[in-house]
């Protein structure tokens, strides 16, 4: 165990994040290597304030001597008109979630995607990823599709609610991507898509806690498919339940809840956190939350 007499303090700007796992997980990692360490969540509902305000709140905790913030929902893209540099990958997708303050500058960068090909690579190594269908492409679907591709993914097919955005995020995607292909999916195609892929990445909130259910019919699931969920509250959500049941492979949201944590922590100290750990501790949290 290391000491040091720096201190670190550290805030996560987002909507309806009292329950956050992040701050205990990052305090309690940060102990282990006897770090002084305190992070605060800063809940936009309870402090009644918009999103649009994230960038009045990063300078107000600048000046009060923050570290770093963590950015979440609705302020992952709100948040760049703020930043005075962000890192390319960040940038390339329009959507930060990570912000370091380093000599009173704001440095944005995306731990997201990390996060999840992080997981991805432990968990289904060997992975078929020929056609992999995807749903949601908001700030998080952003993210996973970036990892998606750049872990060889060949041909991804997106799919929101909203038609405008996934159509939006494909051609982008596409653009970054050009070698693969990346499509939209409608609400007609999506069954077959699902059927005929070798994965199927949930990107949207269903299956939380206060919105459960499946973003697709699971009967369209074989056992020679893999599942991957970014859902965490519960990490058995019902698509990984029923997806594991029928045989599939799984990753559940927890390692991308995870992996985010650990390369924002790296961001934010200069320590490398132990993943293992703050994975165990993670599970331990969830536990303590089923009660």
């Amino acid at each position: 165990m290391s000491t040091t007499s720096e201190s670190y303090l550290v805030g996560l700007i987002g909507d309806g994040i009292t329950r956050s796992l992040t701050p205990p997980m990052h305090e309690t990692e940060a102990r282990n290597h006897g770090l002084h360490y305190l992070y605060r969540p800063v809940d936009l509902e309870v402090i009644g304030r918009p999103g649009e305000d994230v960038g009045e709140l990063l300078r107000a905790g600048r000046d009060l001597g923050f570290n770093a913030f963590n950015i979440t929902h609705p302020c992952k893209q709100l948040v760049l008109d703020h930043l005075d540099e962000v890192a390319p990958e960040a940038a390339a997708l329009r959507a930060v979630n990570t912000v370091v303050i380093r000599d009173g500058r704001f440095v944005g960068h995306n731990t997201d995607v990390s996060g999840f090909a992080a997981g991805f690579r432990a968990v289904l190594p060997g992975a078929a990823k020929d056609r992999v269908v995807q749903v949601g492409t908001g700030g998080a679907g952003s993210a996973v599709a970036s990892a998606l591709l750049s872990a060889g993914v060949q041909t991804l097919h997106l799919f929101d609610v909203d038609p405008a955005r996934a159509g939006e995020r494909a051609a982008a995607m596409a653009e970054l991507f050009p070698g693969q292909q990346v499509a939209a999916a409608t609400a007609e195609t999506l069954p077959e898509l699902v059927r005929a892929a070798d994965g199927l990445v949930n990107a949207t909130p269903v299956g939380m806690h206060h919105h459960p259910g499946t973003p697709v019919d699971p009967g369209l699931l074989e056992a020679r498919q893999w599942v991957a969920d970014v859902v965490y509250l519960p990490v058995e959500t019902e698509l990984v339940a029923a997806a594991r049941a029928r045989g599939c492979q799984v990753l559940d949201g927890g390692h991308m809840a995870v992996g985010q944590a650990v390369d924002a922590f790296r961001l934010i100290t200069g320590v490398e956190p132990d993943r293992a750990r703050m994975r165990a501790h993670f599970l331990d949290l969830i536990a303590a939350q089923r009660g």
